[in-house]
């Protein structure tokens, strides 16, 4: 299938079924390398910690500079999707990360790990918002929530099956195969993505905003730095400090910089609309959420309740195989209730049960634990799928990379926040309780302070119109 150049205002030929499944299906499978990822290496953390001889707190480092890789050439994605076509940079993304994968599994010590990590964030940074952007280019808004229940199925098997195998891997064979397990599965996703994908690439392309990215991205570095390294004395007070006051300058720079600046690497006027700024601010408090969950998860079951980490996985994969579950049920309950209802009632929902994990005991018989930990994965990915679709109802076609890109940017810096607020909980929890290990008792507490705080999302979703996004999920057709 050659290669299809088209404007960004221009419809992608092709046939309907093309464009109602197979592109969506096809970009999550890529994406499939991204998830799998993830949850393996927070399943497998302890494990991993001990091969490398180091503590279990600081291998989160691993996860947190893969995010800040991602959130600071984020922004660039966008552009260069524009500028060299979209499936050519994706294509490219996955061979980068599949490298990088591997220079992972080959790493002695966690300096080495953290290296390969930051080139996985970097590919990581482009496959999945301009995978989004292939989408967000050739599909209707009308079918855009369902393109979108599509586009993420494929990518939720990650979830699913990232326990199960990485635990399976760190219990009966050795950690690195958590890394060497993503080649095939590049190899599998470039060959479709050359054979079906097409290349959306804009006509005119802005000239690239190099100050914005510079300030973009000393912002998030020193604001993911900072956050990673208070309380935990590894760094000086004053050093600390020093981070979130470069971080806030840079920001507060970045956003002079980019007023009335329409070459700006991320578009801030976008935020004045209703919609983008619910899901992506209002959101931000849910994704802190899912950034912790999976890091405090493997601790409280590994070594709050013992288990290993073959039993973890067991345990927590039925999470995300309840989100699996969602995704065919997503588009009919948006339809029914709207956007704005959903959020809100699903955002009481979700928070209960993030503070639910909290209550999780030793002698809490497995059932229970499932039956919660299913139930969360549900209504949580009921809500992700809502705020995903949402974000886009008021966005141009023009606006569409930098809406993508902002949006991309935005979900992994908090994710990156949400497993420093993790660490950081579980520190200061084991301070104030006068431990020098953790326990279950250290552990349960911060799932109910991570759940308190996605509360705050119901105060940006409140002003939402009651008809806020029906383009999106059909509610306006006759």
């Amino acid at each position: 299938m050659s290669e299809i150049e088209a404007p960004i205002d221009a419809p992608v030929a092709g046939t309907s079924t093309t464009r109602g499944w197979m592109i969506p299906a096809i970009i999550g499978s890529a994406l499939l390398m991204q998830t799998l990822n993830a949850t393996v290496i927070s399943n497998a953390l302890p494990t991993m910690a001990k091969a490398l001889h180091e503590d279990p707190l600081r291998l989160n480092l691993a996860i947190t500079m893969f995010l800040l890789a991602s959130a600071v050439f984020l922004p660039i994605s966008g552009w260069v999707a524009d500028k060299f076509g979209a499936k050519r940079i994706f294509m490219a993304s996955m061979v980068l990360f599949a490298l990088s994968s591997a220079a992972c599994g080959f790493a002695q010590d966690l300096n080495q790990l953290v290296a390969a990590r930051m080139f996985q964030g970097m590919a990581g940074a482009m496959m999945g918002p301009v995978g989004r952007l292939v989408l967000l280019r050739t599909t209707p808004k009308s079918e855009l929530v369902g393109a979108m229940s599509v586009l993420t199925m494929p990518a939720l098997l990650g979830p699913v099956i990232g326990p199960v195998v990485g635990g399976a891997i760190v219990t009966f064979a050795d950690w690195r195969w958590i890394f060497f397990m993503n080649l095939p599965v590049a190899i599998a996703g470039v060959a479709l993505v050359r054979a079906y994908v097409p290349n959306v690439k804009e006509q005119a392309v802005s000239p690239m905003d190099w100050i914005g990215i510079l300030l973009t991205g000393l912002g998030l570095a020193g604001m993911i730095f900072g956050f990673e390294n208070v309380g935990r004395g590894s760094l000086p007070p004053g050093v600390v400090g020093g981070l979130f006051l470069g971080s806030a300058t840079a920001l507060t720079l970045y956003w002079f910089h980019a007023r009335n600046n329409p070459h700006a690497i991320i578009d801030l006027s976008i935020f004045s609309l209703v919609t983008f700024r619910a899901s992506v601010i209002g959101g931000a408090f849910m994704r802190v959420a899912m950034g912790a969950t999976p890091f405090l998860l493997a601790m409280l079951l590994q070594i709050g309740f013992g288990l290993s980490a073959f039993q973890a996985g067991m345990m927590t994969f039925i999470s995300a195989a309840g989100a699996l579950v969602m995704k065919t049920t997503a588009p009919p309950i948006l339809r029914r209730y709207g956007f704005r209802t959903v959020l809100l009632v699903n955002a009481v929902i979700v928070g209960v049960s993030f503070m639910a994990y909290g209550l999780f005991k030793p002698s809490t018989p497995h059932w229970i634990m499932l039956m919660v930990l299913a139930i969360g994965g549900f209504f949580r990915s009921l809500q992700f799928t809502s705020l995903n679709g949402m974000a886009y109802a008021e966005i141009e076609q023009h606006q569409m990379s930098r809406a993508s890109t902002t949006s991309s940017m935005a979900q992994q810096l908090v994710q990156s926040i949400g497993i420093g607020l993790a660490a950081l909980l579980l520190h200061s929890l084991m301070v104030a309780q006068g431990q020098t290990h953790m326990t279950a008792a250290t552990i349960a507490p911060a799932f109910v302070i991570i759940g308190a705080i996605t509360f705050i999302s119901i105060l940006f979703f409140l002003p939402l119109p009651k008809d806020a996004g029906d383009e999106m999920n059909g509610r306006n057709r006759p």
